[in-house]
């Protein structure tokens, strides 16, 4: 019988103090040993039987992160690899690599300049920010398929979204029994609407596909000064972008982005149902595993769900016209 491979020790302060002499031979800091603080970054949305460290911060520049498994392993040295790519084309910072090698066998570290600012959560997005944003989804668009495919981003085939609508609709109704949300709040999404929706052939893009408020490094003018993790990044759906702001920042705020780079009423249209769907498939799978609840992940789960779902003047599908994309 084949088992699931077991996470692997975690590393020891000398082990961690050791990578970063290996990467940083000329820093100086705070820490013990002369060298910069190293110190966990603690997930606080994250419940506590599933916290472990794979994070840290070093000094004040620097993010070291350890994989713990060959697949994760294998998507970071695609991250730094897509990273160097999309830097031209994306108009906002991107983290760059100090240095890379294997902390265990098989088992990758990355060492990565920090992004001055911090998470979506802790800052309001402007009406700059949401440019910033514009650019950021302009450049996806222009980075060549072949070569995004090229430094090995998988492809994606789009998600059905009258699938996801069933889904959601099964989940809403546990999320109504648990007193979290009214029971008329899925009914604009209907099994018309769903199909006028689907994706057309030909629209695919490189899609970031983890565009959480967590990955986006907003300063306190409300500009976006970076995107993290691009672990997860696929060539297919635009649209899981555009979902992926409507959770962090807002449907409005992004759907202007979108409008702003070029995105007409289709694609800004089908991110709203994805993020939709997607917030209350979230916060029921929670409630599910660990019951209503006051958690700061259960917070972060609410506050997307409800940025989802404001309403914004685009919600008019009897309007969508052709569009280039």
């Amino acid at each position: 019988m084949n088992q699931a491979p077991t996470a692997p020790t975690p590393p020891s302060e000398d082990e961690l103090r050791e990578l970063v002499r290996t990467l940083l031979p000329s820093a100086s800091g705070d820490g013990s040993s002369g060298g910069p603080e190293i110190r966990p970054v603690v997930d606080e949305k994250t419940p506590e039987p599933e916290r472990g460290h794979s994070t840290w911060w070093v000094g004040d520049r620097h993010v070291l992160r350890l994989a713990h498994d060959r697949e994760q392993s294998a998507r970071r040295l695609r991250e730094l690899r897509l990273r160097d790519l999309v830097r031209p084309y994306v108009g906002v910072p991107v983290p760059v690599s100090r240095g890379h090698g294997e902390w265990r066998p098989g088992l990758v570290y990355t060492l990565d300049t920090r992004l001055p600012g911090g998470a979506g959560a802790r800052h309001k997005v402007t009406a700059l920010g949401e440019a910033d944003l514009a650019g950021l989804l302009t450049g996806l668009h222009a980075v060549p398929l072949r070569q995004a495919e090229a430094v090995g981003v998988p492809k994606e085939t789009p998600r059905s979204l009258e699938t996801l609508r069933r889904e959601a609709g099964l989940a809403a109704k546990e999320l109504v029994a648990a007193d979290e949300i009214d029971a008329t709040w899925l009914r604009p999404l209907s099994e018309a609407g769903a199909a006028q929706l689907e994706v057309r052939p030909g629209t695919a893009a490189l899609a970031h596909r983890a565009m959480s408020a967590e990955h986006l490094v907003i300063s306190e003018d409300g500009r976006v000064r970076g995107v993290l993790d691009w672990t997860d990044a696929v060539l297919g759906d635009p649209a899981e972008d555009i979902a992926g702001l409507a959770r962090a920042i807002g449907s409005p705020a992004a759907v202007r982005a979108a409008t702003l780079a070029g995105y007409g009423p289709r694609p800004c249209l089908r991110g709203l149902w994805l993020a939709r769907c997607d917030a209350v498939l979230r916060l029921a799978g929670l409630v599910r595993r660990f019951g209503p609840g006051e958690s700061e992940r259960h917070t972060l789960l609410r506050t997307e769900l409800t940025q989802a779902w404001e309403p914004i003047l685009l919600e008019r599908v009897s309007d969508l016209r052709e569009e280039p994309y």
